[in-house]
């Protein structure tokens, strides 16, 4: 059975299986691959609001979006209400479809800043600064976040009402607390809790492997979708019904072509390089032969030559 659309504001998600934000990796090339591989919705990586608006270089880069990505919602981070005001106006400028808040990152920079899953600690501050970016922009505005700050202070459910009831027009919600970091088990009990407490839709999101575990905890969470972040790295088809989660050796040098493909079109792939090859190894994991094919990935000294070898490899 396929899932029903949802909305969030005026805009439709189609599919409700969501790309999350992943710092260094969902760039303008990957959001593309993931909604041609069915992704109903797929986020930016982390802006800086001090980036927006002291008009940083590599921000204004990181903002760059095509029509055929959207919807797409760029997420922004901050501790400053103000601040986050005013790069939320900047953004009601750029073709987007919406404004999400980072209330989630567990990342120790991040929190050293007040910033990311911090502001689970000042419910107050996370308050202000959703009022502030509703208030500077005509687009939806939503929010991410954990279940809490750690196993002591579960405060998932009464944050999320906080922010419905600042204006945001839906939640995602990560089933781990900030002190779980990445690792840790999930507690998809506090997403149904959510579920009950909110009228907005709710995104459910943490270790979600394929796209049934997606279906299954949709069926049995109630939420409107599901967000997938590491998982997609290496595995953009995890968005598709049709497509077994062990993937053929030509799907995945398919994929990774046209990976390569759209990052010659939109990015300096030469200087990338590193990163690039660092992407490339995860589309071969667990493949016969992934540990040859890794070594003579990073043997490669240009981005042509990587591409020639990953065509070479598909014929």
């Amino acid at each position: 059975m396929t899932p029903p659309p949802f909305a969030i504001g005026s805009v439709t998600i189609e599919h409700p299986f969501v790309l999350a934000p992943l710092a260094g990796y969902t760039d303008l090339p990957f959001r593309l691959l993931c909604r041609e591989f069915g992704a109903g919705l797929v986020y930016s990586e982390m802006i800086s609001c001090h980036g927006l608006v002291y008009d940083q270089n590599k921000t204004r880069e990181m903002i760059a979006t095509v029509p055929d990505e959207q919807p797409m919602a760029l997420q922004l981070f901050g501790s400053e209400p103000e601040i986050m005001g005013q790069a939320a106006a900047i953004i009601d400028r750029e073709p987007v479809a919406m404004i999400d808040i980072n209330m989630g990152c567990p990342v120790r920079k991040v929190i050293k800043k007040g910033a990311g899953s911090a502001l689970m600690q000042t419910p107050r501050r996370a308050e202000e600064i959703i009022r502030q970016v509703v208030a500077n922009t005509s687009k939806p505005v939503t929010v991410k976040i954990r279940t809490g700050w750690n196993h002591h202070s579960i405060n998932g459910p009464e944050f999320a009402r906080m922010a419905q009831e600042a204006g945001a027009s839906a939640l995602a919600i990560h089933a781990r607390t900030w002190s779980d970091g990445f690792s840790g088990t999930v507690d998809y009990s506090v997403i149904t809790k959510v579920k009950e407490t909110l009228s907005i839709p709710v995104i459910g999101n943490g270790d979600i492997h394929s796209y049934d575990e997606g279906i299954k905890l949709m069926n049995e969470t109630g939420c409107d979708g599901v967000m997938i972040g590491r998982a997609t790295l290496g595995a953009p088809w995890i968005f598709s019904p049709n497509i077994n989660i062990e993937p053929s050796r030509a799907l995945r040098l398919k994929a990774l072509s046209r990976h390569l493909e759209l990052i010659d079109q939109f990015l300096p792939a030469e200087r990338l390089l590193g990163k690039i090859k660092n992407h490339a190894g995860k589309y071969i994991k667990g493949m016969p032969g992934s540990a040859t094919f890794r070594r003579k990935i990073f043997e490669q000294d240009t981005f042509a030559s990587l591409h020639n070898y990953i065509d070479n490899m598909r014929s």
